[in-house]
């Protein structure tokens, strides 16, 4: 478990809908600052009957079909360093470049070593047999540029999670999106800081 403070922390959930009557990564883009391979994997956890007499709707609606979201917490340490999202489906960890490697390389720290180390223990805990490290810049220097340091530190980190883990069956999904999918302002130091980050996202598979 990672045990640096933290600070914030959203969630959001949602149930049921009720309709009226007339009512290894893909190249798909997702959204803007949602990679690829990354989608919500939730499933509804029971079936609803809509025949059940306990059921109140208006007269002459029917169930739509049961749909269930992913509740997410997000918690930021108190640096900003690193920032974790948890999915009732997947757990994701975002380090900071500057926390894992010097400027403009891709070679890593004995403090780097140490907070994916920690990142290893979490994936054996949940068991996860696939896991997804994910590269980005932000989009100061050319953009190919940026598509290979991303690629190199994520290959980097997964060469140290892979000496890490204890299941040696594990399989990598390995990419460097550049200054693609960023998640701050890329006009200010502070949010270019937040998206030169590697993020490593592996399924959750216990509470």
């Amino acid at each position: 478990m990672i045990t640096t403070p933290r600070l914030a922390l959203a969630g959001v959930a949602l149930a049921l809908v009720v309709g009226l009557p007339g009512a290894t990564a893909v190249a798909d883009d997702t959204g803007p600052s949602e990679p690829p391979g990354t989608e919500p994997t939730a499933t509804a956890p029971v079936k609803v009957d809509p025949t059940d007499p306990d059921l109140k709707l208006p007269e002459g609606a029917t169930l739509a079909e049961a749909k269930v979201l992913d509740v997410k917490s997000v918690v930021e340490d108190q640096s900003g360093d690193e920032r974790r999202e948890d999915t009732n489906a997947d757990v994701t960890v975002a380090l900071q470049a500057e926390v894992l490697f010097g400027k403009d390389s891709a070679r890593l720290g004995t403090e780097a070593k140490a907070r994916i180390a920690a990142i290893a223990e979490e994936i054996d805990k949940q068991h996860a047999t696939r896991v997804r490290v994910f590269g980005f810049t932000d989009d100061l220097g050319s953009s190919a540029h940026g598509d290979t340091l991303s690629k190199q530190r994520a290959n980097a980190v997964q060469a140290v999670l892979d000496q890490d883990l204890n299941d040696p069956s594990v399989t990598f999904d390995v990419r460097g999106y550049g200054e693609q999918y960023p998640i701050a302002d890329n006009s200010t130091e502070a949010g270019r800081k937040k998206n030169r980050r590697v993020e490593v996202s592996f399924p959750r598979t216990q509470g």
